[in-house]
């Protein structure tokens, strides 16, 4: 018979918490979590943000979405989509209570760090053939020597014809790689702080070593590579002046571990919350709520652009949908509420000088929902009210979703922030929730596919949630 519990006892577990992980509570939920994450690796298949929005419209399309009408009047469950220039989205589903009540809002970016070409990206040099790069996002430079890249982006061509490129993610398909000094010679280099052993104009891609057959021209390699390309897109040098192109890591997402129980992958922040964010748009069922998903570009570089967060684009949407309404926009924002999901760092065990364990994340113990970010004195935040908190609290414990919370790690240890502070601007109550990421930035990251899961099922809660927002 087991002993009765003390008064202390009893107090400890009305008091205080002992968080578990997600295999702990409930081990069955790893085989539910491996079926969602078949159709996240898949996503992730998709590297750039014109492919997953490629990728997601004819999705919306297959479940009854349609393109945005600017001024027509929608009707509860009806469902649409702006593309924002190929490289963004916005997703509605209209819900059966009227706009003027607010809207539940969900937010990803879809843009990873990367290695963009240079506006004359192609050159020559000690017979080889290489493309110049500029890098995009916050990365650690040395991890991008040596591994196999792949090729992709568009070609806006002269004629106005775009022409789409992807080489190196297919059977057989050549890859590329930015090349690394040996040990042997890397004497003076590996003195050198890691900041500055690798020089970014450094990050070239090799992409070929073999002559064009013909003995009056110079540049024969790189004119092979041109002539490859042409043949194959027919494009010219000169149609690098209109392009986005970039390399990314070629390797496909994998499973991850003796149990399977992860997914290592490139892009994993954000796609893990972009594809955790749309599934729940696409499962929530006949929300009270209008429910707004939106895909947003350029977060790894600040935002800015019009493809940002920091553009209208959202505001201006808002404004005609508004309007369509005779209602102002302002007041339909300041009844609404945003989840900025975004990903946070995972405690890793090889690096504990940087996270303070009682206030970072854990894998494998459900979605992280983060109060602020920034750095040091909380910069560049958001800071979710404690309102907001309570509220997304009752969202998740009334579905019975574990949940953690978490800081990026030690206060003066670095810092990083996401959309929030972007979207928050709008006078919208706006909180960060993602899942923990190892090795967040690298050319291979790593998620729990049980936190994948969570996060799914907390966004569908809170576009399901009937109860009002404080």
């Amino acid at each position: 018979m087991d002993e009765e519990k003390t008064k202390g006892q009893q107090l400890a577990e009305e008091l205080l918490m002992k968080p578990k992980g997600l295999g702990e509570i409930d081990n069955s939920i790893l085989g539910e979590s491996t079926d969602f994450c078949e159709g996240y690796k898949k996503f992730l298949c998709n590297k750039t943000e014109r492919e997953i929005v490629d990728y997601t419209v004819p999705i919306l399309e297959s479940r009854g979405y349609t393109e945005y009408v600017r001024g027509k009047r929608y009707s509860p469950g009806d469902k649409f989509y702006m593309n924002n220039r190929g490289k963004g989205l916005l997703i509605v589903t209209m819900g059966s209570r009227p706009v003027s009540e607010g809207m539940r809002i969900g937010v990803s970016h879809i843009d990873s760090p990367r290695l963009d070409f240079k506006p004359n990206p192609l050159f020559e040099s000690t017979s080889m053939a290489y493309f110049k790069t500029h890098y995009y996002g916050g990365v650690k430079k040395y991890q991008w020597f040596a591994i196999p890249l792949s090729l992709h982006g568009v070609v806006c061509k002269n004629n106005g014809e775009t022409v789409k490129i992807c080489i190196g993610e297919e059977e057989g398909e050549p890859q590329f790689c930015v090349t690394d000094l040996l040990p042997h010679l890397a004497k003076n280099q590996m003195k050198q702080p890691v900041a500055e052993a690798f020089n970014p104009e450094n990050l070239n891609i090799l992409i070929g070593s073999w002559p064009y057959n013909d003995e009056k021209v110079s540049d024969k390699v790189k004119l092979n590579m041109m002539s490859i390309l042409s043949e194959k897109y027919g494009i010219s040098e000169k149609d690098f002046l209109s392009a986005e192109l970039c390399a990314v890591p070629a390797a496909r997402p994998i499973d991850l571990g003796l149990d399977r129980s992860m997914v290592g992958a490139y892009g994993q922040d954000d796609s893990v919350c972009a594809y955790a964010n749309l599934m729940a748009e696409l499962d929530a069922k006949d929300p009270e709520y209008t429910t707004l998903t939106v895909f947003a570009d350029k977060e790894e570089t600040g935002s800015d652009g019009n493809t940002g967060m920091r553009s209208f684009f959202f505001r201006d949407f808002m404004e005609d949908l508004a309007d369509t309404y005779g209602l102002k926009v302002r007041h339909i924002l300041q009844r609404s509420m945003c989840l900025s999901c975004d990903v946070n760092a995972a405690i890793d065990p090889a690096f504990m000088e940087v996270y303070e364990p009682a206030n970072c994340s854990y894998l494998g113990r459900g979605p992280v929902v983060s109060k602020y970010t920034g750095s040091g004195g909380k910069y560049s935040t958001n800071d979710a009210s404690a309102e907001t908190m309570s509220f997304l609290r009752s969202i998740l414990d009334g579905a019975g979703i574990p949940w953690q919370v978490g800081e990026l790690g030690k206060i003066e240890a670095g810092g990083g922030g996401t959309i929030a502070s972007e979207i928050s601007l709008h006078n919208l109550d706006t909180v960060d929730m993602g899942v923990p990421v190892l090795s967040m930035h690298a050319p291979f990251e790593v998620v729990s596919k049980a936190d994948v899961l969570m996060l799914y099922k907390a966004i569908k809660a809170f576009y399901e949630c009937p109860k009002q927002k404080p």
